[in-house]
């Protein structure tokens, strides 16, 4: 014997590493025995979403074809790389190599990756970490629906099958404005104390489970009525801004939600500079008592497609930009319709009709403001047709 380690997650002491190519996939999977190699290739089998990872000696001949990734030497110089890389990392080796090979890397639970092992017999699929943010008790299900493994998923709210405050309306890009009071919520709803759930707008079908709400989270449809009565949490769901004793009575111990429900109809001057369009947006949704984290999107005439300063504030926001021909703007009734703007783009009106149509709403929050270069009307997406942009 010469001394050194024949730790599998070591690997060859001597042979060096070129470091993680660039991911191809959103989640790495990275096996180091023979048994963990046939149950990546099995999962690299039936999903199409993962990079697999493992070490050289195990190569069978057909990795490039499959589009597999060989390393050489320790899966320690591997993990760091793909941690920071990929949205999520699958470790097909014990829960305590995992542990340790983590643990310097994490940072945050906001932005750490999913985190998930299998056991080498592939019996367990275990979410390790950034269970809710991150998606690794989603990806557990997934893996070991793949294997026919059984999920290991600690988190309180799943076991308990209640309300996760983190992931509330996030399939629908709802932003949480407070995060740092997700955690005292989040105990006491898995606690069972009384929470109250205040929504004012943004899909209604936000609860995952058959089984009825439980007495302990009573939703209200305003602030007003949640607040006659006592409760040790709240859930607030509004575009709107809260009023200082609203924000003092609800959020002390409260998450506010900010639906995508705001939809800013936007015309302006051909070469309208970013910062005028954004600094319009923002005073006429302020004077609105609307939350900018709450904007779906802008929508505007199809002439506009192209308008730098459109597109630079889209994108600093990470807004969609809609856009309507001249005749579909027209079809929306308006009760000032300008033949001025007619003889310069062919329609009455630009963003009036436009954030009705782009909305569905039947009328305005804001019917027409005009800021300098650019006029803005703002309309609220109806319940019933929900707050993605199709």
């Amino acid at each position: 014997m010469n001394g050194e380690s024949t730790d599998p997650l070591r690997g060859n002491p001597q042979a060096g590493s070129a470091g993680a190519p660039a991911p191809r996939q959103p989640y790495a999977v990275v096996a180091i025995t023979k048994h963990g190699v046939a149950i990546a290739r099995r999962l690299l089998a039936q999903l199409t979403d993962l990079d697999v990872y493992y070490p050289a000696k195990f190569a069978q001949g057909d990795e490039a074809e499959l589009g597999i990734r060989l390393f050489e030497g320790s899966v320690v110089a591997q993990v760091p790389e793909l941690f920071r890389n990929y949205r999520g990392l699958v470790g097909v080796f014990s829960l305590g190599a995992m542990v340790r090979l983590v643990a310097p890397l994490l940072q945050d639970k906001k932005t750490d990756p999913a985190v998930v092992v299998i056991d080498d017999r592939a019996r367990h699929v275990i979410s390790v970490l950034s269970g809710h943010l991150g998606g690794a008790n989603e990806l557990t299900l997934r893996l070991a629906g793949a294997l026919g493994a059984e999920p290991v998923i600690t988190t309180a709210s799943d076991v308990g099958e209640t309300l996760a405050v983190d992931l509330l309306g996030r399939k629908w890009g709802w932003e949480i404005e407070n995060m740092d009071k997700v955690t005292p919520v989040s105990a006491a709803v898995v606690n069972e104390e009384r929470v109250h759930i205040v929504q004012e707008a943004g899909e209604r079908d936000w609860w995952p489970y058959t089984k009825p709400l439980p007495p302990h989270l009573r939703v209200f449809s305003s602030t007003a009525a949640a607040l006659q009565e006592p409760f040790a949490a709240a859930l607030v769901i509004t575009p709107r801004l809260l009023s200082p004793e609203e924000e003092r009575a609800l959020l002390r111990n409260g998450v506010l939600y900010r639906p995508k429900v705001v939809v800013v109809g936007i015309g302006c001057n051909r070469g309208t500079a970013a910062a005028e369009i954004d600094q319009a947006i923002q005073r006429v949704l302020a004077d609105a008592g609307l939350s900018l984290r709450s904007v779906r999107n802008l929508a505007t005439i199809d002439r506009k497609a192209d308008e730098p300063g459109l597109r630079a504030v889209c994108e600093a926001y990470g807004w969609p930009l809609q856009t309507f021909t001249a005749e579909q703007l027209n079809q929306v009734p308006l009760p000032h319709p300008s033949d001025t703007v007619y003889r310069y783009v062919g329609a009455y009106g630009v963003c009036e009709p436009a954030a009705r149509l782009s909305s569905g709403a039947s009328t305005w929050v804001v019917e027409k403001v005009k800021s300098g270069n650019v006029t803005l009307s703002v309309c609220l997406v109806p319940d019933h047709a929900g707050g993605r942009l199709s």
